[in-house]
């Protein structure tokens, strides 16, 4: 596209060119031959006066010599012989007699080609009642004088405005070539799977809104991708919680081979799912984030609801606080509620039955802080843990409980972090940033307490 613009704007200008300069060097021509006969009429006209006066050689001669032409050798002057009188002839003449005598005769100036230019035939009435021709030699350098000059300066102009034709559709066709290829590049990487490639939105409208149209399809591509995705691995996580209460029922079979075949079936299906989960959440990993946002209070208090069921029938005492008004968070709801259930499934698994917890919540300027606490024995090593979340967590664990909370944190610029609860036991603190913070600044945050639990000793590891 880009030569092929070039070449149309060189043909276009050519013939612009082509078209204004030679009529006007035709012009230029045409007016140095006029300036060139109109200055031999004027060295003609010079010896007409002489002539109407005397038709002496001497006198005649004297006259011609005195004009510039004739200074050059250019003038001859041609007087008829009549009664009485000889014929007069001065200077070398150079059109041919037939014409002098026929410009003599008609009384009628002529300009005549002659070799090596023209000649200019003056007819001019003398004393003697004859006709005299004066003739004047114009050579071909008098007649084309500047015109070579002006063909040049016309050329020049004319392959100026060629070079300029090109310069500029050369940059046209830039501008419209880099992105159209750009955005060629773009389709050809997409196709590929390379989901972060963009086109930059410039060049001409159209192809402007062509890479508006690409990246918004490019981003459309992403969002299913990461919704089919999260949907995997949301849904597959959430058959957690079923599983944990099929697990904690089938522990209350006996040891018969009925409950031992429940017990192995639940087990093989949890190992089933936490493959699912892992697979889908490495190829989430290289999602980017969708901003959403969600109400943290209506999500704790629909889940504090399903679960206070299985609650109930352990004899666990579950409370929440700072759910009474809407709590917004910029996180997705399916995460918050995967996030729960997988804090809230580990205090079922990993605590006696009876065990209390509690979440709480507590919003403030900059952050929303949800606390999952419990009265169990506590997790021994809480850095371990959270690297465990990083990895696999043992028999019977994806190690992607603690791993779901923190990526839900540290999406908003949060983070997690384990101690020790009010009600004795473990503490799970949720730190979600309200709005970004500077590059290398400093999070604070603090819960005030009103008092320190203290662990018991037998403290669970963390699931």
């Amino acid at each position: 596209m880009r030569w092929a613009l070039v070449k149309v704007c060189v043909a276009v200008t050519a013939m612009v060119v082509v078209a204004f300069a030679v009529p006007l060097g035709l012009t230029v021509k045409e007016m140095a031959r006029d300036r060139a006969i109109g200055n031999a009429e004027r060295q003609a006209a010079a010896i007409g006066p002489a002539l109407a006066i005397t038709t002496d050689r001497v006198q005649l001669e004297r006259a011609v010599a005195s004009t510039q032409a004739g200074a050059d050798g250019r003038i001859a002057v041609s007087v008829p012989a009549t009664e009485g009188t000889d014929g007069v002839r001065i200077g070398r003449p150079h059109a041919p007699g037939a014409d002098v005598e026929r410009a003599s005769r008609l009384g009628r100036a002529a300009t005549v080609p002659v070799p090596g230019g023209y000649a200019l035939l003056q007819p001019t009435a003398v004393g003697s009642g004859s006709v005299a021709v004066v003739e004047v030699y114009v050579p071909d350098g008098e007649v084309t004088r500047g015109v070579t000059t002006a063909w040049a300066v016309l050329a020049a102009v004319g392959v100026g405005l060629i070079i300029g034709a090109v310069a500029v559709a050369d940059r046209l066709g830039t501008r419209m070539v880099g992105p159209a290829k750009r955005l060629a590049d773009a389709a050809n990487g997409l196709g590929r799977g390379d989901l972060t490639v963009r086109v930059p939105e410039d060049g001409p409208p159209e192809l402007r809104s062509a890479a508006v149209a690409f990246n918004a399809m490019a981003d459309q591509v992403v969002q299913l991708l990461a919704n089919e995705r999260e949907l995997a691995a949301d849904l597959s996580h959430r058959l957690r919680t079923p599983l944990t209460v099929l697990r904690l029922n089938a522990a209350s079979l006996g040891d018969g081979p009925a409950g031992e075949q429940t017990r192995h079936a639940v087990a093989q299906l949890e190992r089933e799912v936490d493959q699912i989960i892992r697979t889908a959440r490495a190829q989430q990993a290289q999602d980017k984030p969708v901003a959403v946002g969600c109400d943290a209070a209506a999500v704790i208090r629909e889940r504090m609801a399903f679960w206070s069921a299985l609650a109930e029938d352990q004899g666990r005492e579950a409370r929440t606080a700072g759910v009474d008004r809407p709590v917004r968070v910029p996180v997705a709801r399916a995460d918050l509620v995967a996030s729960l259930d997988a804090m809230l499934g580990n205090v079922f698994r990993h605590t006696p039955e009876g065990t209390a917890f509690a979440v709480d919540v507590h919003s403030g300027e900059d952050a929303v802080i949800v606390l999952v606490s419990d009265a169990g024995p506590g997790i021994n090593d809480p850095s371990a843990a959270m690297r465990r979340g990083q990895g696999a967590g043992g028999d019977g664990s994806t190690g992607l409980g603690l791993d779901i909370v923190r990526r839900l944190a540290e999406s908003t610029g949060g983070d997690v972090r384990i101690g020790s609860s009010v009600l004795g036991g473990a503490e799970i603190r949720v730190w979600i940033a309200l709005r970004p913070y500077a590059s290398g600044g400093k999070r604070t945050h603090r819960v005030v307490r009103r008092r320190r639990g203290r662990r018991p000793a037998g403290a669970r590891p963390a699931g």
